[in-house]
């Protein structure tokens, strides 16, 4: 067993911060890493040491030669990749190995098995697995995705064979629309990933998006930490995730665990992993594809299970046995967590780049937010539009939902324009009060929602930015007040 003293965390924002409080309570030194435009962030300033990598902002966090030098020189025996970016590269998990580096993560053969959308679903068909009706190898030219689109029948979904997150993805629901969609998707991925074979699957209309968290030790033992709803989502893009999921039919529940622990205990998986499936209006089940890493939604199966999973993700690193059994894992309650990103709803999610002039944090009881936010930080216009994510925590659904709401309405950020309208009008809504959505949910609600602030909350910002002024004057005066 390999004792971790001192961690690279090659990542950015809340997910960096994250990844160093977990080493804080570890008793672990933790490293960050910065771009140039990313001086300012808060894990910058949190984390034991600090270094900069120059160059592109975005490649700052994709040259794994740099960052695994960076590593050695720091001292440090571990990488961290957290989630994007180099999370799920195969080759940087071999390099960070060759080098004498821990790979917080699963083994680089499974980085590649799960990287190919092909691969991944024909090892899981071999475990016994059910899969979606469609293509065993990539597909490269528009004649032969036709044909095979026509065997299989319309609708059918083209997906990028070595991307994920949404991208390269398009929904072909006749023969017509083929051709435009499919030169869309691949042009799509190959600016994505590099690479534009795509494949092809039967499309299951509206289905529910649910996932199933995993961890296993080197040594066979596997859990499941319960199931995450992640149905609704833009453009293939995961916007509230739920633990447990709502109005999932029990047995449905236990057979979804039952295969991805089995699965992934024939295929000698390590650290944790995330299955991720469709359901169908029948309850039919269906493997779409697996994460081999930490999921941004992580901390909704943090709240309900009270399993803390970055710190066990180092521990497995480390060697360590896992400490608990399957039916030590209880789970309680539920929790909710919202994507708050710097977009604008009201104008097509059109990213929002700009200085905090003002920040209010909703907090109190069942309320976490992971977020590298403050008062007077600038986000940058070079990554992701996440900023943070709002997670609330009930015994029952409905507490929950009514903790969402009260959360969602305490939160402000001045300076650039988020999502928070578009949360606060899912939270009042009677379907999502009910439980009752698919993937369909925000296509359907999204024309009918006035995503406009709520009157309550004008009054509140009103009355913050006449305080603001206020402040401003007393500085600007150096007038005293008196008590």
């Amino acid at each position: 067993m390999q004792k971790i003293t001192k961690i690279l965390v090659a990542n950015r924002g809340e997910i960096a911060l994250r990844i160093i409080r977990a080493c804080r309570e570890l008793g672990i030194k933790s490293v960050a890493m910065f771009s140039e435009v990313d001086i300012e962030g808060i894990w910058v300033r949190k984390a034991d040491e600090c270094y900069p990598i120059l160059g592109n902002p975005i490649e700052a966090y994709l040259d794994y030669e740099r960052i695994i030098s960076l590593a050695l020189k720091a001292g440090c025996e571990a990488i961290h990749p957290g989630y994007g970016f180099l999370s799920e590269n195969a080759a940087f998990a071999e390099a960070c190995e060759a080098k004498g580096l821990v790979f917080i993560g699963p083994k680089a053969e499974h980085i590649a098995l799960f990287g190919d959308k092909m691969a991944s679903k024909v090892a899981m068909k071999a475990v016994g697995v059910p899969v979606l009706e469609g293509t065993d190898a990539p597909v490269s030219s528009l004649e032969e995705g036709a044909k095979i689109s026509k065997e299989i029948g319309f609708p059918v979904i083209i997906k990028a064979a070595f991307g994920g997150g949404g991208r390269g993805m398009r929904i072909v629901r006749a023969a017509e629309e083929f051709d435009a969609l499919f030169e869309s998707a691949t042009s799509e991925a190959t600016k994505y990933f590099g690479r534009g074979e795509m494949f092809i699957e039967k499309y299951v209309e509206n289905p529910r998006h649910i996932e199933v968290q995993v961890i296993a030790d080197k040594y066979g033992k596997v859990v499941h930490l319960g199931e995450r709803d992640c149905s609704i989502q833009r453009r293939h893009q995961k916007v509230i995730e739920i633990a447990p999921s709502p109005r999932l039919n029990d047995a449905v529940r236990q057979a979804l665990f039952r295969m991805s622990t089995k699965a992934m205990l024939e295929l000698g998986y390590e650290s944790v992993g995330t299955i991720e499936f469709l359901v169908d209006e029948a309850d039919n089940i269906y493997f779409i594809e697996m994460n081999t890493r930490v999921q941004v939604e992580h901390p909704v199966t943090e709240l309900i299970s009270g399993i803390d999973i970055i710190q066990q993700m180092i521990e497995i690193a480390e060697g360590d046995h896992l400490r608990f059994r399957q039916d030590e894992v209880v789970f309680r309650g539920y929790a909710i967590e919202f994507r708050i990103n710097a977009e604008d709803p009201k104008k097509n999610f059109f990213p929002s780049v700009g200085k905090i002039s003002n920040y209010m944090a909703p907090g109190g009881p069942g309320v976490r937010l992971d977020t590298s936010l403050y008062a007077g930080y600038t986000i940058p216009g070079n990554y992701d539009s996440m900023i943070g994510k709002l997670i609330v925590w009930s015994l029952d659904w409905e507490g929950a939902v009514n903790k969402a709401r009260r959360a969602l309405d305490e939160f402000y950020i001045d300076g650039v324009v988020t999502n928070i309208p578009l949360h606060r009008e899912i939270t009042r809504d009677p379907d999502f009060i009910e439980g009752r959505f698919d993937t369909g949910y925000l296509d359907t609600k999204l024309p009918l929602f006035n995503m406009e602030t709520l009157d309550h909350i004008k009054e509140e910002e009103r009355r913050m930015s006449e305080i603001s002024v206020l402040i401003e004057r007393i500085r600007s005066n150096n007038i005293k007040i008196r008590h």
